[in-house]
């Protein structure tokens, strides 16, 4: 069980780098350079991986739905960075050479990588999906998970309920999965796979 706690407590960890730290980085930089395909596709990026951060508010207040988004935004987000064909034409014209764009298809590789991997490893935690929230606090396993947002809760928010954690958690649940619909069944149905302008 410790090893295990060690490889969770290491992916946290390496989702702050790969899914915050390195894109806002980035996306600094692509505004900088004006390098707009680059922009488009880190602003699409940040719109799907917003449901990470979601999933830090619902383990926070154990939620069960908690263990599915993460799932489902490990999925979304690759799906977000190579589904582009306009974006992905513009960012090939970018000479190869530039120092953006090769830190960019490094990160992009790597965190579609880690992402893909990611959601193979996390397949198991999808039992505690369909345990009552008491089984999930009281199972050593399913707590593995919540180790982390707790922590986190405790640096940032030590002052909030987690009934006001569970608020804000489905709250962002359904307004991500509205927009997520509508897109889907609505925007995407007449754009196709050219990028959305906004």
């Amino acid at each position: 069980m410790e090893l295990l706690r060690s490889l969770v407590w290491m992916d946290y960890k390496l989702a702050v780098l790969f899914a915050v730290v390195f894109p806002l980085g980035l996306l600094i930089w692509a505004t900088v350079k004006q390098s707009e395909a680059i922009i488009r596709l880190l602003i699409i990026y940040w719109r799907v991986a917003s449901l990470l951060a979601i999933t830090v508010y619902l383990l926070i207040a154990a939620v069960p739905v908690g263990y599915v988004t993460s799932l489902a935004a490990r999925i979304l987000i690759p799906i977000s960075l190579w589904f582009w064909v306009d974006l992905n034409e513009e960012i090939e014209d970018i000479p190869p050479k530039r120092p953006l764009k090769l830190c960019f298809s490094a990160w992009r590789w790597a965190v579609s990588i880690y992402m893909v991997a990611g959601a193979i490893a996390q397949i198991p935690s999808l039992q505690c999906a369909a345990q009552p929230k008491a089984q999930i606090i009281t199972n050593a396993f399913c707590r593995l998970w919540l180790e982390a947002p707790w922590r986190y809760k405790e640096i940032l928010h030590g002052g909030f309920t987690e009934g006001f954690m569970a608020f804000i958690g489905i709250a962002g649940l359904i307004i991500y999965v509205t927009y997520f619909l509508y897109f889907v069944l609505i925007r995407l149905g007449k754009q196709g796979r050219s990028a959305i302008s906004s």
